[in-house]
């Protein structure tokens, strides 16, 4: 392990990260809030410290492992999520309490959306403009970026790029250099959110709202500047609005980039994944409507218009809000947050265990039936006309155990804080799955919860971002062996 060239690479990353201090800053003085010195001060500290760390080591110069950016990625975003926590806490309002600030710090960098504050109509803008940016800037992965940036300073980022990167297959790359990959992954993140802050704007928000949002929507966030959420506004274009952009951003980058560089779309639905998840948007979409029509809940063209959007958010882990999805009838609210579970597209903003895993367990189910008929066949599992190798098949099934096993765990945790069992199970799933809004009382915020049920969805929070094995790795002792 190179514990001096990762101390370099923290200190740089942490004074590249103090600059998202100044944006909120800005608007401090802008809207003369009053808020101005919490984010002087937490640039101020960030900046320092990541010199403090950088000055001693800055000559260093070594090749990454893959161990060092295992270490890396993992330090980097519980350093990022505490540093991020200081403008919470030393504003007035909100003011809050460390572990309150961490939270809802991770929460916004891990774009969860799950939040401790109520009363967020009334937030200074400044603070509300850096909650939407902590997610925008979650959305790709400050590593993503960290990686474009790191060549300039003699540093490799391969290492760095396979241990952020989500989905089964780690090693596939846009671009045959890493740094024009994470860059080609910016340029389209980038021109998403420019898209969907002017169609926001034009559709009646106001500046403000329009770029706050478009954070939020293609970071698949779900932090609102509005405790109504997306609700607040009322307007049909707007949810339309919304909810493309949300069906987009759960999409694999790769295919984006494809259709960027080729000019096509065809390639969109000759990827088995793509077509798995708009059936399970379709098909959820549907029931919710029925369900809504023949329940009488709300008019036909209400029931509708509900289920399309609140279905596109939960099930791509976003978490906006335009009803209270909780209290609608049946079975439904179940089913919407189950479909968290396989949440967004390998490779995009998304969270959950990914549509491509889901499909991949599927598949496999489906030839293990065969093989009880058929015991002496020999039959793939292919996506599309492509095979899978049974390593990828082990590696999915492996993952989705561990996920299940953590999951297990940290809600016998959380009923052992005196949770309800709606609440806990909610709450841990809306966490591991970066969804957000729960159920029972993590319903509309989670400030009411004891201060361990915090840390341990914290925690939940990081291994859903870090797709569980890059957090858990650091847990073996084979990791720390020569």
């Amino acid at each position: 392990m190179h514990y001096k060239v990762i101390l370099r690479i923290l200190g740089l990353l942490l004074m590249i990260f103090s600059i998202s201090m100044l944006p909120p800053l800005a608007i401090s003085y802008g809207y003369h809030d009053g808020t101005h010195m919490a984010f002087v001060s937490g640039f101020t500290i960030t900046l320092l410290t990541g010199f403090i760390i950088w000055a001693p080591v800055y000559r260093v110069r070594k090749d990454l492992r893959n161990r060092d950016g295992f270490l890396i990625t993992v330090l980097f975003w519980v350093v990022l999520g505490l540093f991020g926590a200081i403008p919470f806490m030393l504003s007035e309002d909100p003011g809050l309490s460390f572990v309150d600030a961490v939270f809802e710090s991770l929460s916004g960098l891990t774009t969860t959306g799950a939040t401790v504050i109520t009363g967020i109509d009334s937030l200074p803008e400044s603070v509300l403009f850096y909650r939407q940016q902590l997610q925008w800037l979650g959305g790709m992965g400050i590593i993503v970026l960290a990686v474009a940036i790191l060549p300039m300073l003699g540093i490799g980022g391969m290492q760095l790029y396979r241990a952020e990167t989500p989905g089964p297959v780690k090693d596939s790359k846009l671009t045959p250099r890493i740094t024009e990959t994470a860059k080609a992954l910016w340029y389209i993140y980038l021109s998403l959110t420019v898209a969907c802050a002017l169609s926001y704007w034009l559709a009646g928000m106001s500046l403000f709202d329009a770029v706050g949002h478009s954070f939020s929507t293609v970071a698949i966030g779900g932090f609102s500047t509005h405790d109504a959420s997306i609700g607040y506004f009322d307007s049909p274009l707007i949810e339309a609005i919304c909810t493309f952009f949300m069906v987009i951003s759960a999409i694999n980058f790769g295919l984006h980039f494809f259709a960027w560089r080729q000019r096509t779309f065809s390639h969109y639905f000759q990827d088995p994944e793509f077509r798995f998840y708009l059936t399970i948007l379709f098909s959820i979409t549907c029931l919710a409507a029925i369900v809504l029509i023949v329940t009488e809940t709300f008019t036909p063209g209400e029931s509708i218009r509900k289920a399309v959007f609140e279905v596109v958010s939960i099930a791509t882990t976003t978490g906006f809000a335009t009803a209270d999805f909780a209290q609608w009838p049946v079975m439904l609210p179940f089913l919407l947050f189950v479909a968290a579970f396989a949440g967004g597209c390998a490779g995009s903003t998304g969270g959950g265990m990914k549509v491509i895993r889901v499909l991949l367990i599927l598949k496999q189910g489906h030839r293990e039936i065969k093989r009880l008929i058929h015991p002496n066949a020999v039959i793939p599992v292919k996506l599309g006309r492509k095979p899978i190798s049974d390593r990828i098949l082990e590696a999915v099934w492996g993952f989705f155990s561990v996920y299940l096993i953590v999951f297990i765990i940290m809600l016998i945790i959380l009923l052992g804080t005196g949770l309800d069992q709606v609440t806990a199970w909610s709450a841990v799933g809306a966490t591991l799955n970066n969804l957000g809004p729960g159920l029972g009382a993590v319903e509309a915020h989670y400030g009411d919860l004891n201060s361990t049920a915090k840390w341990v969805l914290t925690f939940a929070m990081l291994l859903g971002r870090l797709e569980v094995f890059t957090l858990l790795v650091l847990f073996t002792p084979a990791f720390w062996k020569r």
